[in-house]
């Protein structure tokens, strides 16, 4: 059962995303990647309130680089959507569980990004999530 509500447009969209995002992390890493689009539209709080759909996380201004590049808008393989299914169906794990963003750093993860903590990292991408005091409700969504 879905934990957002979507359409098949929905899904090659989230696809699309996570492979533009994230396809040389491997199937983990562009499942990750949708944890968090989700987690953003579940959570409403912080830079995320009022997000309610996946097109409206997607193109969320300044939410995402790759919306901005040509190989975004390339066709989503099969591959891509069944993992941009597990994620509208609440799939999570660590470090992208309970964490609102995330980004590529030419080094080490900062301890902080956006004056949320590191929760880890998982092959090139940081991971962050908020404080109890930032976004309560991300702990409450599942």
């Amino acid at each position: 059962m879905a934990v957002v509500k979507h359409t098949e447009a929905d899904i090659d969209l989230l696809a699309r995303l996570l492979r533009a995002e994230a396809e040389g992390e491997g199937d983990i890493g562009m499942l990750h990647v949708g944890t968090v689009g989700i987690n953003r539209i579940r959570a409403n709080c912080s830079d995320f309130i009022g997000l309610r759909t996946i097109p409206h996380m997607v193109f969320q201004e300044h939410a995402f680089e790759a919306t901005q590049k040509g190989y975004f808008y390339q066709r989503a393989r099969a591959s891509e959507k069944r993992l941009a299914r597990r994620a509208v169906r609440g799939e999570r794990s660590w470090p992208a569980r309970f964490s609102l963003w995330y980004f590529r750093p030419s080094g080490d993860c900062p301890p902080t990004w956006y004056n949320q903590p590191l929760v880890g990292r998982y092959k090139l991408h940081c991971f962050y999530e908020p404080t109890g005091a930032e976004c309560e409700n991300i702990y409450n969504t599942f």
